[in-house]
């Protein structure tokens, strides 16, 4: 039961709490424009190391593979060690790895330095979220605080596509990996000047190495099996493999959770209804968004002709209705407003922007219909994802913190994985079907023409992802708006049998 809470301790004085939070803010940028800034140098890449077509997707599925498949290990790594310390090591290990792929000088080293990646950015992500996450406990601040990262978190995948195509126009495609180091150093720095390890909350327990296994395996084999889809088709025999090996292991793995004593995830993180409502709506909309970056960038470079630069910075307007949906909507509203009158608009805004996009041609004005769809679409996900990322880990236990950060990053990965494999797979079939039907054209304007129609149908399938994601957020996300309050679960630790009360006080949703 819910008491009345005593002003929230914190081991950062206020000021170093928002210098904290620069570094944690850059750190996450680093993460997300990561998995975008690569695919723009891709074919660069491809040219110079001489990558095969068939080995070519591995440089985006090794690091979806080791960052999606090992994130909840890295939550409870975060739980376990510190989140400081996994922070910092994340940092370091990601730099490293990231001058390994920019030195790379074949084929299996670039593949090996983008799967340490990985690795990294699941010690980084959620050990950066839990961070913010236990740090700012006062309504106001963390309100601030998520509107920030929020912001990033959303918009980093578009920042990464502005400085990939400026990086392989202007340089060269081993400056997408050599710009994370200097990301990296001052983060470093900055976590060790300026941050220290939140008073309470860790856990001790035992490491779950069975949950550990079936985890790693269930989630590589899902993220695995919607990139196969994409490149064999979802019934080939790979494919429908790789979907009932991720099934078998996922339900073991819920298995194995609800018997041992120290769980590696904890069923009563996700089982809240709240917060398993914001994992599976913030998932969808991340299906959504990944799709819209993959058809705007191919329809800009392809039937526009736009420079790999100028397509990067054509994704300015969705950049900043991101910024301005989570800072000055999300943050103003979250402490006044119940999460779902926030959560369930901002994906119908954001739908609504789909849908203007559904009206893609071959000669549509970027001006007149693509950049208003943008801002919409930014504002929208801005306004939705802020109050998503503070509610995600608001109220769950001080030990379990990292852990709830990771199941954000897990559903923004697998909801990437699904949107490019499920949505390029829609476009595709469809291109064909209009190609067939419309035989006997100018061979050049048919191949746009059901380039363009293939791109607004996959939309079009879009638009009713982002309508149940918004339908899920008013449903399920209940609860008013935040105030503070302790958690007292009276729960046992699993390692030492002593009350299991946090020492931090959480804030949580007043029912």
């Amino acid at each position: 039961m819910s008491q009345t809470a005593v002003p929230p301790k914190t081991s950062l004085p206020d000021p170093r709490r928002w210098k904290a939070l620069i570094f944690i803010a850059l750190a996450q940028l680093m993460v997300v424009l990561d998995g975008t800034i690569v695919n723009i140098a891709l074919p660069s890449a491809q040219a110079d190391l001489g990558i095969s077509d068939g080995n070519r997707q591995w440089v985006i599925t090794a690091y979806a593979l080791a960052f999606g498949g090992l994130l909840l290990f890295g939550g409870r790594i975060a739980d376990l060690w510190g989140r400081r310390r996994t922070f910092i090591v994340g940092l370091i290990g990601f730099a490293v790895a990231s001058a390994i792929g920019g030195l790379a000088a074949n084929t299996g080293l670039l593949l090996g330095a983008r799967a340490l990646q990985g690795v990294f950015g699941a010690l980084l992500a959620p050990s950066a979220l839990s961070l913010l996450a236990v740090m700012f406990t006062d309504g106001k601040e963390r309100a601030k605080a998520f509107g920030i990262f929020g912001a990033i978190a959303g918009g980093g995948g578009a920042v990464g596509l502005i400085l990939g195509g400026v990086l392989t126009e202007y340089m060269n495609w081993r400056w997408t990996f050599f710009v994370n180091i200097p990301f990296a150093v001052v983060a470093a720095l900055g976590a060790i000047a300026v941050i220290s390890e939140p008073a309470g909350g860790r856990n001790r327990s035992p490491m779950d190495v069975p949950g550990v296994v079936l985890s790693s395996l269930g989630l590589g084999s899902l993220v695995y099996a919607f990139t196969r889809a994409e490149s064999d088709g979802w019934t080939s025999g790979v494919t429908l493999g790789l979907f009932a090996a991720a099934v078998v292991l996922l339900a073991s793995f819920v298995f194995v959770e609800s018997r041992v004593a120290a769980p590696l995830l904890p069923l009563r993180v996700v089982t809240d209804r709240r917060r398993g409502g914001i994992y599976l709506s913030l998932g969808l909309a991340v299906i959504a968004m990944f799709g819209m970056f993959l058809f705007i960038t191919y329809y800009l470079q392809v039937v526009k002709d736009y420079s790999p630069v100028v397509t990067g910075l054509a994704f300015l307007p969705m950049i900043a209705g991101m910024i301005t949906g989570s800072t000055q909507i999300g943050a103003r509203l979250m402490t006044r407003v119940p999460p779902r009158l926030l959560m369930g608009p901002g994906f119908l805004t954001a739908g609504i922007g789909m849908l203007m996009l559904t009206q893609l041609e071959v000669g549509s004005s970027y001006v007149g219909l693509i950049m208003p769809a943008q801002l919409l679409l930014g504002l929208g996900m801005g306004t939705a994802f802020m109050p998503a990322m503070s509610m995600a880990t608001q109220g769950v236990q001080a030990r379990d913190a990292g852990v709830a950060s990771a199941m954000v990053n897990t559903s923004q990965q697998v909801g990437g994985a699904i949107g490019t494999a499920l949505l390029n797979t829609v476009a595709a079939s469809a291109t064909t079907a209009y190609a067939t039907s419309h035989a006997g054209r100018a061979a050049e304007q048919l191949k746009l023409e059901a380039m363009v129609h293939g791109y607004a149908t996959a939309i079009w399938w879009a638009v009713g992802i982002l309508a149940l994601a918004s339908l899920i957020a008013f449903t399920f996300v209940n609860g008013g708006h935040g105030g503070s309050t302790v958690v007292t679960s009276g729960d046992k630790d699993a390692a030492t049998g002593e009350d299991a009360t946090d020492e931090l006080a959480i804030p949580v949703l007043a029912h």
